[in-house]
């Protein structure tokens, strides 16, 4: 009887990896192959990069506009590849009501509102030189996550269900869990966005993070949840194919947003939201080096670094490109295996409802 039992677990975790690693590799050749007509649309309508030449306090950004200057032009846009693959193959492979349907909700609702941002960019309509103020695409953000909060609070019934600490145990924290839902979601988006600087740098990172978060919905038996995270880093992979050093085109907000969205979204349906700032931990400290700066020229006057967020720092110190974005490549590989083992400390306790 223990034979056969372990012989239908085995079983099971076979169909389960095959079903993941088959929407990977599916996301990524048809990512490839329609690849040619989405650079053709691009580069055809002159969808161009606007590098900026002022930083976000209206001061000159003189080391960014030094070491960018060359990619205005550059295609933008690159990660409608990611999002609309990903929506698609899940759509026809993947649907499930509980598993996917709040994921690809966010990944396309985030993904349409950034095309649109980008678009107002590239054509300078808006202030600011074009696209949305600030305080718009936090409000349209907001609002967004506040759809996905209610979707988890009140049909999945999360408030009841608690957030699950590692090694600790789960807490109850009734609708609070809605206002942290939509904080951390949002919060995480903009920490992609901020990462979203140097070519391949946030593609290579989200890669790596949805890969992780891939490892614990397997481990807890949520394969709908692994294989849509599946999906993203196949189509990521192609995606990086083209964005590495020197870059064919970039992701723009449509990309940064929609997958720093979805991968918070992942976050709480694994009910692993503790360890998402270990997982995703150069997306936090470059959030956190971004504000650092901003706080500190607005209180006092002086900067923390040459230029924020941090990988302009290193940049303006004279650190190659490529060489910033293979080493935080490595510290996002390593922290993301820590955040997976930090994961498995409490899969006894966590709750895995699907």
């Amino acid at each position: 009887m223990a034979e056969l039992l372990m012989t239908e677990q085995v079983t099971i975790a076979a169909d389960s990896l095959i079903r993941v690693f088959s929407l990977a590799t599916l996301s990524f050749v048809i990512a490839i192959l329609w690849t040619p007509i989405l650079t053709d649309l691009l580069y055809k309508y002159r969808l161009g990069k606007r590098i900026r030449q002022t930083a976000i306090t209206g001061d000159k950004a003189s080391y960014f506009w030094k070491f960018h200057k060359g990619k205005s032009g550059t295609p933008t846009m690159g990660g409608i590849l990611v999002w609309v693959t990903t929506a698609v193959l899940t759509l026809l492979f993947n649907f499930s009501r509980e598993g996917t349907w709040l994921p690809v909700f966010a990944l396309v609702a985030t993904g349409v509102v950034g095309a649109v941002d980008d678009l107002l960019n590239i054509y300078g309509i808006g202030p600011h030189s074009g696209g949305f103020r600030f305080r718009d695409k936090l409000l349209i953000y907001l609002l967004i996550a506040l759809a996905g909060a209610w979707w988890f609070a009140v049909k999945l019934d999360w408030i009841n269900r608690g957030i699950h600490l590692p090694g600790i145990g789960d807490y109850t924290i009734g609708w609070w869990y809605a206002a942290l839902f939509t904080l951390v979601v949002v919060a995480t988006a903009f920490a992609v966005d901020v990462t979203d600087g140097l070519d391949g740098l946030s593609g290579g990172l989200l890669a790596i993070a949805f890969s992780a978060y891939a490892l614990i919905a397997l481990l807890q038996g949520q394969v709908a949840i692994a294989a849509f995270a599946g999906t993203i880093v196949g189509a990521l992979l192609a995606f990086l194919w083209f964005n590495i050093y020197p870059a064919r085109f970039f992701m723009g907000d449509t990309g940064v947003i929609a997958l720093g969205s979805s991968l918070a979204v992942i976050a709480f349906l694994t009910n692993q939201v503790a360890v998402l700032p270990v997982v995703g931990f150069v997306f936090f400290v470059e959030a956190v080096s971004s504000v650092s700066q901003i706080l500190s020229k607005r209180l006092f006057g002086k900067k923390i670094f040459l230029s924020a967020p941090l990988h302009h720092h290193f940049q303006a110190k004279g650190w190659p490109e490529p060489k910033i974005v293979m080493r935080f490549w490595v510290i996002g590989s390593v922290m993301a295996v820590f955040g997976v083992v930090v994961a498995l400390f409490g899969r006894s306790g966590s709750s895995a409802p699907f």
